[in-house]
C-alpha cells in the first residue's frame, strides 16, 4: 500500500518540521508527511544541540547564514512566544585573552554592525560586571544572545503539523526513491510513500538522501562529534549566561565556550573530533563502512593535510580532561578538572567538498520535484524557521 501526501519531508530534525509546518502555512489544506528514520523526533543533532539562540554576529554579511539567522531568531523567539516553550534573552560575551586575538575580535564587531547586531565592544572592567570570574582585556557583549528549548520547538511544530492535516511518520528510513511522471516515491522501512513534492532535511544522512534520489551530493558529510561538559553546581556560579572565545577563522567551529542551559546548568565544550560513525557519539561506537568512507574520501584526505595540527589538539583534548580543562582555563582561570562532568555529546554534520573545503554556508540543491538541504550547520536551529521559509520558497517555484 502507498500512502499519498502533497508533499513529504525526510528528516524530523528542527529544520525539516520548520519546513513543513511553513508548507502547511503558506499553502493550507497541502497534505504534509514528515518520515523521520528515529522512533522520535529531534533525535540527532536537533536533540543534542546547545540550546543558544545565536544572533548572527559570525557569519558574512549578505551569507543565507546571516540573513537567515536574523530573520530567524526574531521567528524564533515570536514562536516560542507564542506556543508557551522556554527561551530567555541572556546575553554572551565573546572574549579576547590575549594581544593577538584583538584583531580577530574586531573583525567578528564589524560583521556584528553589519549584519545588525545590537553588540558592544567593552574593556575588562565591564565585562568583570558581566561575567566576574572571565579574564579577558576585550570582549563584545552582545545583548540579544539567548537560550531556548528546540527539542521542545521540535515537538510542537510535529504537532501543528499533525493539526493542519499532515502527519509525522517514525521509525521510516527511507530506502529507495523513484520518480513516476506527475510524482515521488519514497520506498522507507515503514512502508512506500507517494508526493508531488519532495524536500530533503536528512542532516547527518543528506548526502545520501540526495544519492537516493538520484542527484550527486554537491559535498559529503563528515560527521564531527563535539565532546561537552557539565559544571558541578558549586562551579556553575561562576559562569552567569553565555561565555565564548574568539574563533579560529579557519574553522567553522567557534571554540570551547560556556552555555548557561535552558533546563538549567552550565556545559561546556565542545572540542570537535572525526566521529567514528554517522551516528558515533562515543569513541566506541564505530561504523567500519562510514569510517571507511570518509578515510577514503579525497576531500577528506586534503583537509587532514592542511589541518593535521589542529585535529591532533582537537583529538588530544578529547583524551585528555586536563586538557580539556586547561582549555576552558584560558577564558575562567578558577575551573579545576574536579569541577567537570562527562555530558552527552553531539554530532555536527559536516558538508566537505571533495576539493578539501569546509562548507560554511547553508547549502540547497534543487531537482525536479525536489530541493535538498545538503549542509545546514549552525545556526540552523536559531534559523530553522526562515530555512524552512526559504526552502519551500525554493520548491515552490517548481509549483
Amino acid at each position: 500500500m502507498t500512502h499519498n501526501s502533497s508533499a513529504i519531508v525526510i528528516g524530523g530534525g528542527i529544520v525539516g518540521l520548520a519546513s513543513a509546518w511553513q508548507l502547511t502555512q503558506k499553502y493550507p489544506g497541502m497534505r504534509v508527511t514528515v518520515l523521520e528514520k528515529e522512533p522520535v523526533v529531534a533525535r540527532h543533532q536537533t536533540g543534542h544541540n546547545s540550546g543558544v539562540l545565536h544572533s548572527g554576529i559570525y557569519y558574512k554579511p549578505g551569507s543565507l547564514k546571516a540573513r537567515n539567522c536574523r530573520e530567524g531568531k526574531l521567528a524564533m523567539e515570536a514562536f516560542c512566544e507564542r506556543e508557551g516553550i522556554p527561551y530567555e534573552i541572556c546575553g554572551k560575551v565573546i572574549v579576547a585573552t590575549e594581544e593577538k586575538e584583538l584583531a580577530g575580535l574586531g573583525k567578528l564587531f564589524e560583521k556584528g554592525q553589519a549584519n545588525g547586531v545590537v553588540c558592544e565592544m567593552i574593556g575588562p572592567e565591564k565585562l568583570r560586571e558581566l561575567e566576574p570570574h572571565v579574564r579577558g582585556i576585550k570582549a563584545i557583549h552582545v545583548r540579544e544572545a539567548g537560550i531556548a528549548a528546540y527539542t521542545r520547538v521540535c515537538q510542537r511544530l510535529a504537532e501543528l503539523v499533525a493539526e493542519a492535516g499532515g502527519r509525522v511518520v517514525t521509525s521510516a528510513r527511507a530506502t529507495a526513491i523513484r520518480h513516476l511522471p506527475e510524482s515521488v516515491v519514497v520506498e522507507t522501512t515503514a512502508g512506500a510513500f507517494e508526493a508531488n513534492w519532495l524536500i530533503n532535511c536528512a542532516g547527518l544522512q543528506s548526502d545520501r538522501v540526495t544519492a537516493l534520489s538520484g542527484a550527486k551530493p554537491p559535498a559529503k558529510i563528515v560527521p564531527f562529534r563535539g565532546e561537552y561538559f557539565e559544571l558541578t553546581p558549586e562551579a556553575a556560579k561562576l559562569c552567569r549566561n553565555l561565555i565564548y572565545p574568539v574563533p579560529d577563522p579557519n574553522f567553522p567551529f567557534l571554540g570551547v565556550h560556556y552555555t548557561r542551559m535552558i533546563a538549567g546548568g552550565v556545559e561546556c565544550g565542545p572540542n570537535a573530533v572525526l566521529a567514528l560513525a554517522r551516528e558515533g557519539y562515543t569513541w566506541s561506537d564505530i561504523n567500519i563502512a562510514d569510517l571507511a568512507e570518509v578515510l577514503t574520501y579525497p576531500g577528506f584526505l586534503r583537509m587532514m593535510a592542511k589541518h593535521w595540527a589542529m585535529a591532533s589538539y582537537e583529538v588530544w583534548r578529547s583524551l585528555s580532561k586536563a586538557a580539556f580543562t586547561k582549555a576552558l582555563q584560558r577564558l575562567i582561570p578558577e575551573i579545576r578538572e574536579s569541577d567537570l562532568h562527562a555530558a552527552p555529546a553531539g554530532i555536527r554534520a559536516q558538508a566537505l567538498t571533495v576539493e578539501g573545503t569546509l562548507v560554511d554556508d547553508f547549502l540547497l540543491q534543487e531537482s525536479p520535484r525536489i530541493v535538498n538541504v545538503c549542509n545546514a550547520p549552525s545556526p540552523a536551529a536559531t534559523a530553522s524557521l526562515a530555512i524552512g521559509a526559504h526552502v519551500v520558497a525554493t520548491l515552490a517555484k517548481q509549483f
